[in-house]
């Protein structure tokens, strides 16, 4: 199977301009598809940076972008009714013509619920029960069901239709994170896609709990996209990727210490990033997305599709 490839843009430290204007690259150059955050304060560094809005940005990206996806990775499912959403995700596929991913998550950054009034829950398994219910109702209402809300759930739909339905067939859900008691299991029931991210053992792990989940409920695992999210920086050296990694994290406000332990950044050269692929591929993911902080780099989006996904589809 041939490898996919999407590419995340940072929402945080950048100007309106640079962050359009790198969307339509990444479309030109024939990426599956383009996603951003689900945050309102940023992420890396300093929390107190300028940072876009996820779902004006994808409708934004949708009028200037012709053939690639578009999504958030993830939604945050503590921000919205789920309702909503859904009624903004199909808004999405006819903005875009059939173009949209309704991704979704538990949220997990308290510090932005607190300042924007939103309510965080007690812990993250209240959360995650939240988003269970949300996601079962989404997948209802895209599949253009009547709903009505449990009794003892958290929202209150009454006998919802949504209308106009979606422009695909199955617009897909995409869920984000590999809790395993709630998340996974999420996951097994109602997920189109799934991203997560970390070590090949760690993603070993976490695909057997999914698996284990998946014959619980009866659905086959092959149903469900395996997506791993990374954060390549390409150069010809080693040493070059690396200038380019200090230089963006200074920009976003980002101390070295901070992400030097973080895997998810693979800083290297084309045959670096294509191994780490490669063994990820084995596992069964074909479907990789890059995180690219700002300012965007132009070098990698084009060598990351240019010249290490030949490598990956030939391995």
């Amino acid at each position: 199977m041939d490898t996919r490839l999407g590419i995340l843009l940072w929402s945080q430290a950048t100007d309106w301009d640079s962050f359009e204007r790198s969307a339509i690259r990444i479309d030109e150059l024939g990426y599956e598809h383009l996603w951003t955050w689900d945050h309102l304060h940023a992420i890396f560094g300093d929390p107190y940076q300028p940072i876009f809005e996820g779902y004006t940005t994808l409708a934004a990206w949708a009028k200037v972008t012709k053939r690639a996806r578009l999504g958030l990775l993830v939604g945050a499912n503590t921000f919205r009714n789920p309702a909503l959403v859904a009624k903004m995700a199909v808004t999405l596929d006819h903005i875009s013509g059939g173009r949209a991913i309704l991704g979704i998550g538990g949220a997990w950054f308290e510090t932005e619920h607190t300042e924007f009034g939103i309510d965080f829950g007690h812990s993250p398994g209240e959360r995650l029960t939240w988003m269970d219910e949300a996601v079962d109702a989404m997948r209802r209402l895209l599949a253009g069901e009547a709903v009505t809300s449990p009794p003892d759930g958290r929202y209150r739909l009454s006998n919802l239709r949504l209308e106009p339905a979606p422009v695909q067939d199955r617009l897909p859900i995409m869920i984000g994170g590999s809790g395993e008691r709630k998340t996974l299991r999420s996951v097994a029931r109602s997920a189109d896609m799934w991203n997560a991210m970390g070590s090949v053992e760690k993603l070993r792990h976490k695909l057997s709990v999914l698996r284990t989940h998946c014959d619980t409920v009866g659905r086959d695992v092959a149903e469900i996209e395996l997506t791993a999210g990374c954060k390549p920086i390409i150069r010809s050296t080693e040493a070059e990727a690396r200038r380019l990694w200090e230089a963006q994290m200074a920009h976003n406000r980002t101390p070295m210490a901070d992400v030097e332990d973080d895997d998810t950044f693979w800083v290297g050269t084309p045959e670096q990033v294509a191994q780490e692929m490669i063994d990820r591929k084995a596992l069964g993911f074909h479907t990789f997305i890059a995180e690219l902080a700002a300012p965007f780099d132009d070098e990698t989006i084009e060598r990351w599709i240019g010249e290490v996904k030949p490598m990956v589809d030939r391995a």
